[in-house]
């Protein structure tokens, strides 16, 4: 644990089960299925206490920070880069 993570608000930070994600990440619990398909297809950053999948929200926040520094290159910009 580092330094800037006091032991008090690590429980704060947990997220426990895929609807708990998705109601972190979409708003909706019922949205588990696509937290599912992002761990699969996008090394969504999760761990796993016993069978149960587990996130902690700080985590997560700097996942999407670093999917928004990459940025999303579309079809047409894939094609411009290759030229």
């Amino acid at each position: 644990m580092d330094a800037k993570t006091p032991v008090d608000s690590l429980a704060d930070d947990i997220l426990r089960g895929a609807a708990a994600i998705a109601e972190f990440l979409f708003g909706d619990a019922k949205m588990r299925r696509s937290v599912y398909h992002l761990v699969e297809t996008s090394r969504l950053p999760v761990f796993r206490v016993g069978s149960v999948l587990c996130a902690r929200k700080s985590t997560l926040l700097d996942w999407i920070r670093q999917q928004e520094e990459r940025g999303w290159r579309g079809p047409a910009a894939a094609s411009a880069a290759s030229k």
